[in-house]
Formats: structure tokens, C-alpha cells, sequence
């Protein structure tokens, strides 16, 4: 009988956990539909003309960042803040140029590189999406 109380016990525990780390709402960023194609050697995409070069472009939920990594490598992502994303919070790059923030909405900071959280109480980073390029071509997508 001692063993039974015992599993009970542990059961419980169990159970007590997993309704407890359920969230009431899902997070992140609404799904929108994103494909936007262009050439980079066009004059007003010449930011990213070199690695470490970036620009704010149209699209996605509150408008994207794109950042070029490499030769042949670039992240693009949502500027939709993912903390509390109902109160439409924007990042901006801050003058570092590799960190996109918003210190009067979502009070959060992400690395515009990979969109990785590195400050404030957001808990998912920002909405990335793929990219292909063919050397004069870059294409954003989902």
C-alpha cells in the first residue's frame, strides 16, 4: 500500500506540471504569407551590397529585417516583437547595427543575425524566414 501512495503521489506531481506549463494563448508572431524576390544589385537594396550590411524592407507581419551574414548567406526577419504580440510592437536596429530592440513597447532585444533574444522578457525569439540566393537574386519566403 505504501508503494501505491507513494506513484500516487508522483502522478500528481506529474499531472500538476504539465497543466502548469501550459499556456493559455499560443505566442509568436500571427502567420503571414511571405515571397518577395528581388535583385540585390539594384541601388536601393545597396545595403546589402556587403556582409554585415542590412535594411528594413515591407512584408511579414510589421514589416522585416534583412541582414546579410555572408558572401551568399542572409536572415531575414519579422519586426513583430513575439512578447505579447497582440500589442503590435516593432523592432528597430539600435545604433550597434546588430541588434534590433524596442524599448518602449515590448521592452525586448534580439540579435539581427539569427533573431536570437538576448534582452527583456520576451522568451521566442523573432520570426525568421527562408531565404534563397542565386547571386544576383534574393528571395524571402515561408
Amino acid at each position: 500500500m505504501h508503494m501505491t501512495k507513494v506513484h500516487l503521489i508522483g502522478v500528481w506531481v506529474l499531472v500538476s506540471a504539465a497543466y502548469g506549463c501550459r499556456k493559455s494563448e499560443p505566442g509568436g508572431v500571427p502567420p503571414v504569407a511571405v515571397d518577395i524576390s528581388f535583385n540585390i544589385n539594384n541601388p536601393a537594396y545597396n545595403a546589402l551590397a556587403v556582409p554585415s550590411g542590412w535594411l528594413y524592407l515591407s512584408g511579414g507581419s510589421q514589416g522585416l529585417i534583412v541582414y546579410r551574414n555572408g558572401p551568399s548567406e542572409f536572415t531575414a526577419l519579422d519586426r513583430h516583437c513575439p512578447y505579447q504580440t497582440s500589442d503590435l510592437c516593432r523592432v528597430y536596429v539600435d545604433s550597434s547595427e546588430v541588434i534590433a530592440r524596442d524599448s518602449l513597447c515590448c521592452h525586448s532585444a534580439f540579435l539581427i543575425t539569427g533573431g536570437e533574444v538576448i534582452e527583456g522578457p520576451a522568451a521566442l525569439n523573432l520570426q525568421q524566414y527562408n531565404t534563397s540566393f542565386n547571386g544576383t537574386t534574393l528571395r524571402i519566403y515561408n
